[in-house]
């Protein structure tokens, strides 16, 4: 079985690739191959059991979608995307890739005939205020940005292109990913990561945010576990809703903080700042805090009940266990 992974140099990415190398299969089908595709040259992990292609290049190209499908993958898991901030700034940039990208692959794998299983990461900036306490599963999608606006977009046409058999599509609005390793990016959430990730590394951090502000989390570990379910769903049992709210944990920033208090000492949560930042602030009130995804919990997907949980999580797996003092 060949299996694609486009978006394969991202944190997620990379970490779904490991899992996919060390398991040697996925759903209980053995991978004879598999592809990777960035902007940039996505990394092989080591002792693959299969042959590994690593392929750079602009998904929005003329042309590269069709030759990601050489060979008929038959699953994908689509990645790649512009993030939130970004997509806000460079408005062309991210209709581009977020939306323009998503429908070429699309009319790629329609033209191609041979209908794989496609899981297309969404987000949950697909949903805008004014919000109820908890959103639900049949919650209506107004974003209220524009990252938001083409991950909808992106949403409608893979339910469509699932409706009429082209594809056998799954779509999972992805909560915010925490605590995320490495070093910040463009995303206007990298701030829910900086104010754990560097504190654990002995580092001092910037919250823009009052530490009342709900979000709703999960781990890099459960979004790779969204993914793998994803890959492996029953589409009859989905449905024709194909896009689905993931599990997550509801914390506030202060919560955030007394877990790092917790599980890391009054020493580490010290070396956060507080600065209020009116741009971050703004794009982060239209964002959701809390969910009812009860059909994905329904269909198997888990993520973490405690905001404690998640920061061991980041400490067993990119710190060694260790915690700078």
């Amino acid at each position: 079985m060949l299996v694609l992974v486009i978006g394969a140099a991202g944190m997620v990415g990379r970490k779904l690739v490991e899992r996919l190398v060390a398991e040697g299969g996925l759903d209980g089908r053995p991978i004879s191959r598999l592809r990777l595709h960035d902007v940039v040259p996505p990394p092989i992990p080591e002792g693959a059991p299969f042959p590994v292609e690593s392929l750079a290049g602009d998904i929005a190209a003329e042309g590269a979608a069709e030759s990601l499908l050489e060979g008929r993958p038959a699953v994908i898991f689509h990645l790649a995307a512009i993030v939130s901030g970004e997509a806000e700034l460079e408005f062309d940039k991210g209709y581009r890739i977020n939306l323009t990208a998503t429908w070429s692959l699309l009319e790629a794998i329609r033209r191609a005939g041979h209908c794989p299983r496609l899981v297309f990461t969404s987000s949950i900036a697909v949903f805008g205020a004014p919000f109820p306490e908890a959103i639900a599963d049949d919650f209506h999608t107004t974003p209220l940005t524009s990252y938001g606006a083409q991950k909808a977009c992106g949403e409608l046409l893979l339910a469509d292109y699932s409706r009429k058999g082209f594809v056998d599509g799954i779509g999972i609005r992805l909560p915010t990913v925490c605590v995320r390793p490495g070093k910040p990016n463009k995303a206007a959430s990298g701030f829910f990561s900086g104010i754990i990730r560097e504190p654990l590394a002995g580092l001092e951090a910037v919250c823009p945010v009052d530490p009342g502000v709900r979000h709703w989390f999960a781990s890099p570990r459960a979004a790779v576990g969204f993914l793998l379910h994803a890959a492996a769903l029953d589409g009859e049992a989905v449905g024709p809703r194909r896009n689905l709210t993931m599990p997550g944990l509801c914390e506030s920033v202060g919560g955030m903080v007394e877990a790092l208090k917790r599980v890391a000492g009054e020493a580490v949560a010290a070396r956060i700042r507080w600065e209020r930042d009116p741009f971050i602030e703004g794009i982060v009130a239209g964002w959701p805090q809390d969910f009812e995804p009860r059909r994905a919990t329904e269909l198997g997907f888990q993520a973490e009940s405690s905001f404690d949980e998640i920061v061991r999580i980041h400490i067993e797996d990119e710190l060694g266990g260790r915690i700078a003092e």
